[in-house]
């Protein structure tokens, strides 16, 4: 019953187990995760993991005869669902935060700044490069870490709840580049083109706006930007799940996280496959300049210029073929049948 105790998921073995927002093993008696094709009880589906664990909380005889909950992954909503079910009461006096920072982490979107700064603060915890862990916290493979990250940041995250400022050396110079990039959009220095037939908002930044570093992920799925505007910034301001920036003659069309998922808030038109989009665009390069993109099934898939060269294609050119593209594509992607 209610609590569990948190096992990392390669020293389950048979163990009559939860798992939250990864995927089920030999032991798993239960699935609390928004992945795709996740056996999740239809009850209790939700967009987010964390969400779906609190909810799971008013079943309790769901827990009989499991003890241990665990994860394949580190990262901000896993961490949030592993403690709703490792410290219920806790985790239900402060669901609405906790949510708020799996939000962050998995969609880069947020309701309350203190959500986005603990979401980045989880994240610097998880770097090795940036920790304030103990460097023994990274020895060994990526099991052997990330059990020993659910380990301490369960422990701490009560504290990280209660007083975001505590840490707030992890997450005041992310958070001043997010006030940045919030202020360029309010201002119209960035600008937002919303074309919701096709699910697509354009974002337009100008030249003079430097790139700065940024992190979604923590640990393994760790996704660097090096925009000029925060994702924070720019999902926040936009509901459209296909986001093509421009800068320039740099382009990056990016398919967001929640489309990945068993999203149940709304309704998501299906991911389709960029790659003949590169393939066209390359096409279309005068130069030697060329596009590559990711498979539909990658968690957040990109259409990109290889490496750092500029596209020898005007703006209006690209945003045409990208209008184009998505109005006629096939559907590639389904998280609910996967």
């Amino acid at each position: 019953m209610l609590p569990l105790r948190f096992v990392p998921y390669h020293l389950l073995d048979d163990t009559p187990n939860v798992v939250v927002d990864g995927s089920a093993n030999a032991g798993t008696v239960l699935t609390l995760s928004h992945w795709p094709g996740s056996p999740t009880p239809v009850e209790v589906r939700a967009d987010l993991s964390a969400q779906i664990a609190l909810r799971a909380l008013a079943h309790p005889g769901w827990f009989l005869g499991v003890d241990a909950v665990s994860n394949n992954h580190f990262d901000q909503d896993g961490l949030a669902a592993a403690y709703a079910l490792t410290a219920p009461e806790a985790a239900v006096a402060r669901a609405e935060q906790l949510i708020d920072v799996a939000r962050a982490g998995d969609f880069a979107t947020f309701e309350t700044r203190e959500g986005a700064r603990l979401a980045m603060a989880i994240a610097v915890f998880a770097d090795a490069a940036r920790s304030p862990l103990d460097a023994a916290t990274f020895a060994g493979t990526y099991s052997d870490q990330c059990g020993r990250l659910y380990e301490q940041l369960l422990v701490r995250l009560p504290g990280l709840l209660a007083d975001p400022d505590s840490v707030r050396a992890l997450w005041a110079d992310e958070d001043a580049h997010l006030a940045a990039s919030l202020a360029a959009i309010a201002s119209g220095r960035v600008r937002i083109e919303e074309h919701p037939s096709i699910d697509l908002a354009i974002v337009t930044i100008p030249d003079h706006l430097v790139s700065d570093g940024a992190h979604r992920f923590a640990h393994s799925f760790t996704t660097e930007w090096t925009e000029a505007v925060h994702p924070m910034a720019v999902n926040n301001a936009t509901a459209m799940l296909r986001v093509l920036l421009v800068q320039g003659r740099r382009y990056r069309l990016e398919l967001r996280y929640e489309s990945w998922v068993m999203l149940v808030s709304r309704r998501v038109m299906p991911r389709p496959d960029l790659r003949p989009l590169a393939t066209r665009l390359t096409e279309l390069e005068p130069g030697a300049a060329g596009w590559t993109a990711d498979g539909p099934g990658s968690l957040t898939p990109f259409l990109r210029i290889v490496g750092d060269a500029e596209s020898g294609i005007e703006p209006a050119v690209v945003v045409a073929e990208v209008d184009a593209f998505l109005a006629a594509a096939p559907a590639a992607w389904d998280p609910f049948h996967t």
